[in-house]
């Protein structure tokens, strides 16, 4: 059973770099698009607004609360939704041969996810060591946490989340085992850092417990090359990432894609990543560590 509060928060999600996102993908009338994160559909509903296709157009989301909402937000379209992680379904598309006008993928966790404490997202809110973006996979940051050795502890929150504590918050965390929930664990790793700050001292090893729970960076990487063989000659791309492991990894494979050899399949149309304006900052706090990155298929 849903969570009315819950499908309040996905109805009230708000895209992050709206206009950007138009602005590079340019959707025209009967344009074929892929949404690989479509998330809670904001950004689907404004470019399906443009292309008057719905059935011209592709969503995926590895959540099941997403897919509801999107299969709900569309039910009345012929829009093709697709369960699954972005890298499983990119390759499925892949050996169709099928091809898009435009293609976006918003990286990172949603502002509904960090609004759920039951998904363990979140360091505000007490919730089981979950973070789990796909309820149907088995890792959880709670496997990690009770049961990886502190070597890969610390490889993991220095690689993932580049924390320069990483040992040290590795072996508190083993002397405090077991650990069930998010508040425990942000308790335990504080403890590296004390003081004051403005960011939770715990903000980086939640962020790398998110990435490797999910396999976020290698999911991009190896996605991004098929998202540029997926794109139909004038096709765009667009890629909003939310820290800079991802915006590198975007930043690179554009940039060997692209430039002025003969055979380079892209042309860049950002070439600095585009953030969010101070007005969109005011309404839509989670657009400030977003950043875009758009090309087009020669």
């Amino acid at each position: 059973m849903k969570d009315t509060n819950k499908n309040h928060q996905n109805q009230n999600h708000i895209p992050v770099l709206l206009d950007a996102v138009l602005q590079y993908l340019d959707p025209q009338k009967e344009d074929t698009y892929l949404d690989l994160t479509a998330g809670y559909g904001g950004h689907a509903a404004a470019v399906l607004e443009r292309t008057l296709c719905p059935h011209k157009a592709t969503l995926v989301d590895r959540d099941q609360n997403a897919i509801d909402t999107l299969r709900g937000k569309f039910s009345e379209e012929a829009v093709q939704l697709i369960h699954q992680d972005f890298l499983g379904a990119t390759k499925a598309l892949h050996q169709t041969g099928k091809q898009f006008d435009i293609i976006l993928a918003d990286l990172g966790v949603s502002s509904p996810h960090m609004d759920q404490p039951a998904r363990g997202f979140s360091l505000k809110a007490d919730g089981p060591l979950d973070m789990r973006m796909d309820n149907r996979q088995s890792l959880t940051a709670e496997e990690i946490v009770n049961n990886y050795s502190e070597e890969e502890m610390a490889r993991l929150f220095k690689t993932y989340g580049e924390e320069p504590k990483a040992v040290r918050i590795a072996r508190l965390i083993a002397e405090h085992r077991p650990i069930r929930t998010t508040h425990e664990l942000a308790a335990i790793v504080a403890r590296a850092w004390p003081g004051h700050s403005k960011v939770h001292p715990a903000t980086r090893t939640f962020q790398a417990l998110r990435i490797a729970v999910n396999s976020e960076l290698e999911q991009v990487q190896q996605a991004l090359p098929l998202w540029i063989d997926l794109l139909r000659p004038g096709g765009r791309i667009a890629v909003i990432s939310f820290h800079s492991l991802e915006d590198r990894i975007v930043k690179q494979a554009f940039a060997e894609s692209s430039g002025n050899r003969y055979d380079a399949p892209l042309r860049l149309l950002t070439k600095q990543p585009v953030t969010g304006s101070p007005e969109e900052l005011v309404f839509n706090p989670r657009a400030r560590s977003a950043k875009l990155r758009a090309a087009v298929k020669k």
